[in-house]
């Protein structure tokens, strides 16, 4: 497999709105542009994973297989819009969870970079010329502990955002 750039997205709050806890497909709304931010990676030859935490897991609220139900419904709707999606990452471990099994620190949980560092392991990755969008902090954070460039955002179009950052990002800019 030939040497790529990645795209690394976050998933609730950048592929869809963030409503606290998404635990069900009913819970997933779009964000707009999203599908076709990664139509438009794809076809430019990139990698794209998903990195999320998964906080509610540790914290009980639902459970691995339903957060599973969810990432397999939104590899089926990017699918078939022409979007895929190479892997989704995520981290069930949060440090004041009430899950025994998940209430652990966790290099995985952003702002660790560990997530990343795991797909740029499983794939033949291009680092230094692959960014991250995240709308935290903590995402920009574990960005650039995995040595990627890092974008905030802040809603709205995600195409038109993610085209924006690409541009910045070739600049130099991040």
């Amino acid at each position: 497999m030939e040497i790529r750039p990645a795209l690394f997205l976050d998933r609730d709050g950048v592929l869809n709105k963030d409503r606290g806890y998404v635990a069900r497909v009913t819970d997933l709304e779009w964000v707009e542009g999203a599908m076709e931010t990664v139509a438009a990676f794809k076809a430019r030859a990139w990698f794209v994973f998903v990195v999320t935490n998964q906080t509610g897991i540790a914290h009980g609220l639902y459970t691995e297989e339903d957060m599973q139900a969810v990432h397999d419904h939104l590899l089926f709707e990017f699918g078939a819009h022409g979007a895929e999606i190479d892997r989704i990452y995520h981290c069930p471990f949060h440090p004041d969870g009430s899950e025994p099994r998940y209430a652990r620190e966790s290099l995985d949980r952003k702002p660790g970079p560990g997530m990343l560092l795991q797909a740029m392991a499983d794939f033949p990755v291009r680092r230094e010329g692959s960014f991250l969008i995240g709308d935290k902090p903590a995402d920009i954070q574990a960005a650039h502990a995995a040595g990627v460039g890092g974008f905030l955002f802040e809603g709205g179009n995600l195409a038109s955002f993610a085209e924006w950052a690409l541009a910045a990002f070739e600049d130099g800019s991040r």
